[in-house]
């Protein structure tokens, strides 16, 4: 299997946690993952991800688009610190219920300017802000049918009026075709290495 995108319904019909949190913000994504190893490596997976660099990525596309969004960022001022978590917008946390401000929050991020909410046996949540949305990245395991699981991927975004909507229909083609594909692929296939690495002989 390789990174593909899923109807709404493959993240809205699951019992996870990140419903709780996430009534006003709107689904814009979903891609299926490989998840070798299901929830016994759940945890490193979501370490792999968090560590993640696009600056890195092999897609030289990814490389140029991200090294735009962030000379545009700067420009603009869609990043400066009174427009992130905690100053524009309250972080996720303070809506989460006890036994889950009381959880694992997930790993830090290496790279990319988001913050862990919790880590459970079947998901992870990280939230990020800037000038033109609230956004949450959700990646969950589900069983797939056979004995094993596959991985999700879920984006929701609270977009901050028409400056946040503009942006995001802006980028939404180059997100679709150009930036998720390969940099999915490439987590899947450094995922698949070292899921092999591990695998006793």
């Amino acid at each position: 299997m390789t990174a593909m995108r899923l109807p709404d319904t493959a993240h809205t019909s699951q019992p996870w946690r990140i419903h709780e949190l996430t009534g006003d913000f709107r689904l814009e994504d979903v891609w299926a993952l490989e998840a070798p190893g299901g929830p016994v490596e759940f945890p490193r997976a979501v370490e792999l991800i968090a560590s993640g660099d696009p600056a890195q990525n092999p897609s030289c596309a990814v490389r140029a688009l991200f090294a735009l969004r962030w000379m545009l960022g700067g420009l603009l001022g869609l990043d400066n610190p009174d427009t992130g978590l905690g100053i524009r917008v309250h972080s996720l946390r303070e809506r989460m219920p006890a036994d889950l401000r009381d959880a694992p929050r997930g790993p830090e991020f290496e790279s990319l300017p988001f913050t862990s909410l919790y880590l459970l046996d079947d998901e992870w949540a990280a939230e990020i802000a800037n000038r033109t949305m609230h956004g949450v990245m959700h990646i969950g395991l589900v069983p797939d049918g056979t004995g094993g699981y596959r991985g999700q991927m879920a984006v929701l975004v609270k977009t901050n009026g028409l400056l946040g909507e503009a942006y995001m229909a802006a980028i939404r083609p180059f997100r679709h075709r150009i930036v998720y594909p390969p940099m999915l692929r490439e987590f899947e296939r450094t995922w698949r290495k070292r899921a092999g690495d591990r695998a006793p002989a």
